[in-house]
């Protein structure tokens, strides 16, 4: 069995894997680096970890997982109406986008844009839990599309990778500009754009 101080060892691992790529990219990123800003040995890093690879499957999965959470708990998932749950998650995601773009990028969109033909592990490891998110809103948008506009021929699945595709593209601008304010206002038209799709009764 683990001990509490050995699976702290693991969790700053994982958290420093998680910053430096989104911060350098995977490429970049050395074991070298990421131990140096978890403050532990390149041991205790093998104790952990066979390999960079092998971390950056775990830090993925991690993210994935504390994503799922922070938006499944969120409160807008309280809201009655789907459309409102939709639209709150966008403005969710707007509030979000702030400060340094390491700290409110995908680690899963930084990661495959490098690995996805060379590394299959990385690849299907984002695969999975950017799958897993985009079926998080395709529930919430057959739920609206069902009330507002059961008769458009788009999918809720196509709509959900539109969101995904928004968010994804405004990260790379945001690292472009090195700033956050390019990243707000593609959500803004995302929001837009939704709102005209769910068009509620005036």
């Amino acid at each position: 069995m683990a001990t509490k101080n050995s699976m702290a060892t693991r969790t700053k691992l994982l958290d420093a894997a998680r910053d430096v790529i989104r911060a350098q990219g995977y490429a970049a990123t050395t074991v070298d680096d990421i131990c140096t800003s978890a403050g532990v040995s390149k041991g205790s890093f093998f104790h952990h970890f066979e390999s960079k690879d092998d971390l950056g499957v775990a830090a993925i999965e991690a993210f994935a997982s504390m994503a799922d959470t922070l938006f499944t708990t969120a409160p807008y998932n309280d809201l009655p109406d789907p459309r409102d749950r939709i639209l709150g998650y966008v403005d969710m995601r707007a509030a979000l986008i702030q400060g340094d773009v390491t700290y409110f990028s995908c680690l899963m969109g930084t990661t495959v844009q490098e690995a996805y033909a060379t590394h299959p592990d990385l690849r299907d490891a984002c695969d999975k839990g950017m799958t897993l998110h985009i079926k998080m809103l395709e529930r919430d948008i057959a739920a609206a599309k069902e009330r507002y506009a059961p008769d458009a021929l788009w999918s809720p699945e196509g709509v959900a990778y539109f969101i995904q595709a928004t968010l994804q593209g405004a990260f790379i601008y945001a690292k472009v500009k090195q700033s956050p304010d390019i990243a707000a206002g593609c959500l803004a038209h995302a929001r837009a754009y939704l709102e005209m799709l769910l068009d509620a009764p005036r």
